[in-house]
């Protein structure tokens, strides 16, 4: 169970990662005045940074919420199956608390980038 938990935080933070890096390079090409700029032949809608980034967020929130739902159910059947141990019972306690702050993370992080961007458009104006 925990070399299966390990992979999956690895391969998480591992696209996490790349996901984070991936528009910091193509919008840095961008700014800097290359004439080969990112054009979005999908949705014209993600054509700026912050709404790029906004996007990018609500994607990875959709893709979060099922599997922080099944780490829930996880970390119940921990507690289910520790029956009365005392170390697998804080193993099952660690586990769902770990579970409790990477939501709170992820969508944390889509709550603020959601609030900076609408800031951000009131200011402009568009």
């Amino acid at each position: 169970m925990k070399r299966i938990q390990r992979h999956i935080r690895t391969f998480v933070g591992a696209v996490l990662l790349a996901a984070a890096l991936a528009p910091v390079t193509v919008f840095a090409q961008c700014a800097a005045g290359d004439s080969t700029c990112l054009n979005n032949p999908l949705n014209s809608q993600f054509s700026s940074v912050p709404n790029f980034i906004a996007g990018a967020l609500k994607v990875l929130v959709i893709v979060a919420l099922p599997v922080i739902a099944l780490f829930i159910v996880v970390a119940g059947f921990m507690f289910v199956l520790a029956r009365g141990n005392e170390h697998k019972l804080e193993e099952a306690k660690k586990n769902f608390v770990y579970v409790i702050i990477g939501a709170l993370l992820i969508l944390g992080a889509w709550l603020i980038a959601t609030l900076i961007s609408g800031t951000v458009s009131q200011l402009v104006g568009n």
